[in-house]
């Protein structure tokens, strides 16, 4: 069983206000104490899987006041082991969906924004990718190729861009589609500059496979954001995340470059179709996944949020529709 400690920094009488609150709310333990600035703080022990609807009642009755905070903890062991009646447990199931196994939104909202950052940490590691992925392409040696996805820069501004999308957050919308952008550029740069002064070797398996796409590639990329998104949703360490999703992206991407830098414009073409062809599912599964998982915003801000994530899903539908057709075409006609 996960636990977490939830603290509660407010004025005395707010701290006083919500302990009544959620008194009557399934927990396992709580605590308050006054500090020396004058205000006070409520500690509450909470199974993981209550703390987003604690979080919301609280932020959603005290968010106005001033001096209001919560703070989120992960407990690592608490003695002696708490004990849940299975009573309350299977009455709280009827009336209330639980999504067992998967961290809270705001555990979840730390974790990807912490990688959707523009900064020079980023273009960084986007250089040394790219520079792995490069040279793994062109040797044909797929333990190189597997060396750069573990780096996976792309990992985090595309994840944050579906969370942004299902959370109707515009503002990470739009931190997360500049560092996207930004990285996705860099990467084609390099891999240009790379083939223009390497070799390019086109009988390069490696590489000659990220020329070729077909509409099974669609069901990969699909499967390959859904699992990377599923897997961040479960607290999966981010380097086995960013495989999953730098598998379908960087690879490809980074064969763009280096076919334009070396001449081999048709070859190019096709690699950059089964580009987007990947960043459009990884998008699209990405934001489904995220519902499907029940990853909400507060109910005050659940309308605009409703509002972008079918916007946003009707859009990435028509561009891969658009894309399906085109790979339909390059294939048999």
């Amino acid at each position: 069983m996960d636990y977490r400690m939830l603290e509660l920094m407010a004025p005395p009488e707010t701290a006083m206000k919500a302990r009544e609150l959620i008194e009557d709310e399934e927990i396992l333990g709580i605590w308050s104490d006054n500090l020396e600035d004058g205000s006070a703080i409520l500690r509450v022990l909470i199974d993981a899987d209550r703390t987003e609807s604690l979080s919301d009642t609280l932020t959603g009755k005290f968010k106005n006041v001033d001096g209001f905070r919560v703070v989120l903890f992960s407990v690592q062991a608490t003695l002696p082991q708490p004990e849940v009646e299975e009573e309350k447990k299977e009455e709280q199931g009827d009336t209330e969906t639980k999504y067992v196994g998967r961290i809270s939104r705001e555990e979840l909202y730390a974790d990807v924004t912490n990688g959707s950052n523009l900064d020079w940490v980023y273009i960084c590691m986007v250089i040394l990718s790219t520079i792995v992925a490069g040279v793994g392409l062109i040797r044909d040696d797929v333990a190189v190729i597997i060396g750069a996805m573990v780096i996976a820069p792309l990992l985090g501004p595309n994840v944050s861009m579906s969370l942004a999308v299902t959370l109707g957050d515009l503002k990470l919308a739009w931190r997360s589609l500049k560092a996207n952008a930004a990285g996705l550029l860099l990467s084609v740069v390099i891999a240009f500059l790379m083939g223009l002064v390497l070799h390019v070797n086109t009988q390069s398996s490696q590489l000659v496979n990220r020329t070729m796409v077909n509409l099974g590639d669609i069901t990969i990329a699909l499967a390959a954001g859904s699992a990377g998104v599923l897997a961040f949703t479960r607290g999966v360490p981010a380097t086995i995340v960013g495989v999953m999703v730098a598998v379908a992206l960087l690879p490809p991407l980074v064969a763009v470059g280096l076919l334009i830098g070396a001449g081999y414009t048709g070859l190019a073409m096709g690699a950059l179709i089964l580009t987007l062809t990947n960043l459009i599912c990884i998008n699209l599964a990405g934001i489904v996944t995220f519902l499907v998982q029940g990853v909400r915003p507060p109910w005050w801000e659940a309308e605009k949020a409703k509002r972008a994530s079918r916007i946003a899903i009707a859009i990435w539908f028509v561009l891969l529709v658009i894309l399906a057709v085109i790979i339909w075409f390059w294939n048999y006609l």
